[in-house]
């Protein structure tokens, strides 16, 4: 018998219902690590089987199969089959077959099924390009499920992304953990060259090998951790053992995995983490995907380019559990800085691999956190008070007025307010709300701050941006361009009248 599903699980059950009723057969669901996909998937599962139907779970890797069908049975599902070479619970005649994509590429054969569910989706390789193509399969729905399906091209193979929740609120409902992250480590990376959207892997462990780099990860673990259920991610092999032999020197004992390491060790090295034989275990993102450590302490000791490895990595110490607060995230490599927090990054489309797509548009709007500089902890973006050591951070008026008109300082040079300048949806959103606060304070008409919003970008704000409220504080550059607005209209008016 199935566990109950949470109200934004069961939400997303219906949703997919509907989605597929109304014609849609490739379908992506995207929730973030930890959201409960596979308990999703089950359900979806087991109501095919209520309704007489075969299912087929695929995944993209041959380690998640057994934890597929664990996941599976303990849900109450039964009468399942598994693809994949020579498995002891191989059965092609049962309702429900789990299996490896590599293992439908070797056989060229797949399961009967009238709904197929991709892991992982957006790991998609030939196999499962194929198989969607398939003339034979053209009515069949396909439901990817992913934490990123913001893979290049993704939309050429799905025709819809359906989200589920977003980071932000499964960590208000206390669905996942809280997190804290401090920038420890500020690699020099500019002689790293990139190679197919991120960091070339050898340059980058060159880079990220020096001993300053490996010496400061165990000396920022043992001065804001010092304790178990710590997971280190690495660039590479001999990026991982270096640091692996840097905890053992100071006698802490690290475990290591890569994608050698067998099952059987694996399992054991899982054991060790969890009841603390290992405080640490360095790996090479061999535990970005269908991993359900304890983890509490991440360090991210491996610079990447990449939101979706990004996320994925950082999910790994989201989930909750008995005792933990929080989890602390000990960011060497300056990813979070460049990239924002897990909670700001957030897309609304598949990305059809065209260079225009809206998808991949959607990051350059991430808004980014700032150091503190006394203890290196990251602030949301715009924020003055650091949460972990109280220091407020000095923030620099960057416009200053010169006759009726606004400049903005940049460090060498000025530039206009007339000058080009991307804004983001956030930042938009705070001046309409800065403007509807002084509207209400001086006694305008509700209209006014939408004339100004129109005055500033040229158009008048989007509906989305129509239910945000009005802000309790101005900013001093939203003060000073309002107080441009109104010396340019005397200035019109003085004009008139001399005229």
């Amino acid at each position: 018998m199935q566990s109950v599903l949470h109200p934004y699980q069961e939400e997303a059950l219906q949703n997919i219902r509907a989605t597929i009723k109304s014609g849609i057969r490739r379908l992506v669901v995207q929730a973030p690590t930890g959201a409960g996909k596979t308990k999703i998937a089950a359900a979806i599962v087991d109501s095919g089987l209520q309704k007489g139907s075969k299912m087929a779970f695929c995944v993209p890797a041959i380690s998640l199969v057994d934890q597929t069908v664990e996941s599976f049975y303990s849900e109450g599902i039964r009468g399942i089959g598994v693809i994949q070479a020579n498995h002891e619970m191989t059965d092609w005649s049962q309702p429900v077959q789990v299996c490896s994509i590599q293992s439908i590429l070797a056989r060229k054969a797949y399961p009967e099924a009238n709904t197929v569910i991709f892991d992982e989706c957006h790991r998609l390789f030939d196999a499962h390009k194929a198989w969607l193509g398939h003339q034979d399969w053209k009515k069949v729905p396909f439901i990817g499920l992913s934490a990123t399906p913001w893979s290049k091209g993704l939309g050429k193979y799905f025709e819809s992304m359906l989200k589920v929740i977003d980071t932000r609120s499964l960590i208000e409902m206390g669905y996942l953990s809280k997190f804290r992250v401090f920038a420890t480590g500020h690699p020099d990376l500019s002689q790293v060259k990139n190679v197919a959207g991120d960091y070339h892997e050898g340059q980058l462990s060159e880079a990220m090998q020096q001993g300053s780099l490996t010496a400061d990860i165990v000396k920022t673990w043992q001065d804001k951790w010092g304790k178990d259920k710590t997971l280190v991610f690495a660039v590479d092999k001999a990026h991982a053992r270096s640091i692996q032999e840097r905890f053992e020197h100071a006698g802490i004992a690290c475990g290591y995995q890569d994608a050698e390491t067998d099952a059987d060790e694996r399992r054991d090295i899982r054991r060790k983490f969890h009841n603390g034989e290992y405080p640490v275990v360095a790996n090479i993102q061999t535990l970005t995907t269908g991993v359900d450590w304890d983890v509490r302490c991440l360090v991210l000791a491996r610079p990447t380019r990449s939101q979706m490895l990004y996320v994925q990595i950082i999910g790994r110490a989201l989930r909750t559990s008995h005792g933990k607060e929080e989890a602390l995230i000990l960011d060497h490599s300056d990813t979070t800085s460049k990239l924002g927090f897990v909670t700001d990054i957030d897309h609304d489309e598949l990305d059809d691999g065209k260079p225009s797509s809206k998808a991949r548009q959607v990051e350059k709007k991430t808004p980014l956190p700032q150091e503190c500089e006394d203890c290196a902890y990251l602030m949301q973006p715009k924020s003055r008070l650091c949460q972990n050591c109280g220091h407020e951070r000095k923030i620099l008026c960057t416009i200053a007025e010169s006759d009726g008109e606004l400049v903005e300082i940049v460090p060498g040079k000025l530039m206009k307010v007339g000058s080009k300048k991307v804004w983001s949806y956030e930042e938009k959103k705070v001046f309409l709300a800065e403007l509807k606060g002084y509207a209400i304070e001086h006694n305008y008409k509700p209209g006014w701050a939408g004339m100004k919003y129109k005055e500033k970008f040229g158009s008048f704000p989007e509906y989305f941006l129509n239910a945000v409220g009005p802000a309790d504080v101005m900013s001093p550059g939203t003060l000073l361009w309002i107080r441009s607005r109104h010396i340019a209209w005397a200035n019109s008016k003085q004009n008139q009248a001399n005229a």
